[in-house]
C-alpha cells in the first residue's frame, strides 16, 4: 500500500485511505487470473493490483504530476525486487549534486561538458558498470560530444561500447547524467521495459466506468484546472442514463440550496453537481455527514458529484471515500485521439456511409487534439491572415 500514497507530498489532495486500497485488494483477489500453483495465482494478483492501483491514482492526478507518478512507482517496485540498487537509485534521484568539483578528477579542458555533467559522470562511476567513464570521456571525447549533440542522445548509439552492454535502467543513467532534458523521455522506456506498454499509455477518463465504481455513499470529486469543468461530459452522462442532475455553484449562501437538493436527491433519486466547492469550505464538513450518516433511506440513484480546485483546507476525510479525478487533456496525440473518441458513439460513426465521413472524423480528431496541445501557450497561437 505505500505506492499508493507515493505521490501525496505534491498535493494535499493526493492522498488516499487504507479503504480505498482494500477495496482495490479485494477486487483483484476477484478478478484477477485463477491458478491452482499458489506462486502463480499470487502473481496474478499482485499484476493485477498493481494495474488497478495505479490506473485509479493515475485518474486523479494533474497531467504534470501522472508520469512522474508512474515512473515512482516503477522505481519502488524495481527497488523492491532488488533489479535496481539503492546507489543505483540514489544516482537518478540526485546525480553528481552533493559532489565538489574540486575534490573530484578533473575534467577535460574542452568547454563542452558542464560542470555539473562532470559531476554527474564521477557519480556514475561508482557504479560498476560506468568504472571507466571518466577515461573514457577524456580519451574519447569527439564521439561522445557528437552522442551529446544528437537530437535524441537517447535513441542513438552510445560509445565505448556501452551501447549493447547496459540494460534499459543502465541506460537511463547515463541519459540522465549527461542529458537531463532528455530523462524523461529514456525513462519511459524504462518503464514499459520494468512495467508494461499499458503502463506508459495513460488512462483515458470514462464518465460511465467511473460512475459504475461510485455509490450513494462514494462522491466522485474533480480537481479543476484552466478548461477542465466536467459538467458537460456529466451532463451528456446523465441524459444517456435518464437522470435528473441539478448543479449548484458554491459560495456565499449557497449552502441552502446545496442542502435542499441533497436533501430531495438521496429521498427521490438524481443526481447533486456541487460546483467550485473551494469556495464553500464550511459547508464541506456538513456534507461529508450528510453522505456518509444520512438521517433516512438513501435511493439508489442518488450520486454526488463534487468540482473543485486544489485547496489545502479541503477535508482529506472526504477526499479519502471520493472517487477522484482530473479533466485535462491527456499528454500525447495518441491519447488525445483515444479521449476524442471514446466520446464518439456507435451511432455517430454510423450516421452516413459516404467514405469521406470517418476520414474526415478521424483528421478533425487530431486537429482538436493538437489545439488541445496549444492552449498552454494561451493566445501565442499564429494565424496566417495573408494566404
Amino acid at each position: 500500500s505505500s505506492g499508493i500514497n507515493a505521490e501525496w507530498p505534491l498535493r494535499p489532495g493526493y492522498q488516499t485511505s487504507i479503504r480505498q486500497f482494500l477495496a482495490l485488494f479485494d477486487d483483484s483477489m476477484e478478478k484477477s487470473d485463477k491458478s491452482p500453483i499458489t506462486s502463480k495465482r499470487i502473481s496474478n494478483i499482485i499484476d493485477y493490483l498493481t494495474y488497478e492501483v495505479w490506473k485509479y491514482q493515475v485518474r486523479g492526478l494533474y497531467e504534470e504530476h501522472k508520469f512522474l507518478y508512474t515512473l515512482l512507482l516503477t522505481l519502488k517496485i524495481c527497488l523492491q525486487s532488488n533489479r535496481i540498487k539503492p546507489n543505483e537509485f540514489m544516482t537518478f534521484i540526485k546525480g553528481g549534486a552533493a559532489l565538489d568539483l574540486k575534490a573530484v578528477a578533473p575534467k577535460p579542458k574542452s568547454n563542452w561538458i558542464s560542470d555539473m555533467t562532470w559531476l554527474n559522470l564521477v557519480e556514475l562511476s561508482k557504479i560498476p558498470q560506468f568504472s571507466e567513464i571518466l577515461t573514457q570521456v577524456a580519451r574519447n571525447e569527439k564521439l561522445w560530444k557528437q552522442w551529446y549533440d544528437s537530437d535524441a542522445p537517447e535513441e542513438g548509439n552510445i560509445p565505448d561500447g556501452y551501447q549493447n552492454s547496459l540494460d534499459v535502467f543502465k541506460r537511463t543513467l547515463l541519459v540522465r547524467s549527461w542529458c537531463p532534458d532528455r530523462t524523461l523521455a529514456q525513462a519511459r522506456k524504462f518503464v514499459v521495459d520494468a512495467l508494461g506498454q499499458r503502463f506508459a499509455d495513460g488512462v483515458i477518463l470514462d464518465f460511465h466506468t467511473m460512475w459504475g465504481e461510485s455509490d450513494t455513499k462514494t462522491p466522485l470529486i474533480c480537481f479543476l484546472s484552466m478548461g477542465s469543468d466536467p459538467t458537460a461530459q456529466i451532463d451528456t452522462l446523465a441524459k444517456k442514463l435518464k437522470v435528473d442532475c441539478k448543479p449548484v455553484s458554491m459560495g456565499q449562501g449557497q449552502e441552502i440550496h446545496a442542502r435542499r437538493l441533497l436533501t430531495q436527491s438521496m429521498s427521490q433519486g438524481g443526481w447533486v453537481l456541487l460546483q467550485n466547492c473551494h469556495l464553500g469550505l464550511n459547508f464541506m464538513d456538513e456534507l461529508l455527514q450528510t453522505i456518509t450518516e444520512p438521517a433516512g433511506p438513501v435511493h439508489e440513484t442518488f450520486r454526488l458529484w463534487i468540482t473543485t480546485e486544489g485547496h489545502p483546507q479541503f477535508p482529506i476525510n472526504l477526499l479519502q471515500i471520493g472517487l477522484k479525478y482530473t479533466n485535462e487533456p491527456p499528454q500525447g496525440v495518441k491519447a488525445g485521439v483515444k479521449r476524442t473518441y471514446n466520446g464518439v458513439t456507435q451511432d455517430q460513426l454510423d450516421i452516413t456511409n459516404m467514405p469521406q465521413w470517418k476520414p474526415m472524423l478521424y483528421t478533425v480528431a487530431i486537429l482538436h487534439t493538437v489545439v488541445q496541445k496549444r492552449k498552454k501557450y494561451r493566445l501565442r497561437l499564429c494565424v496566417d491572415t495573408t494566404a
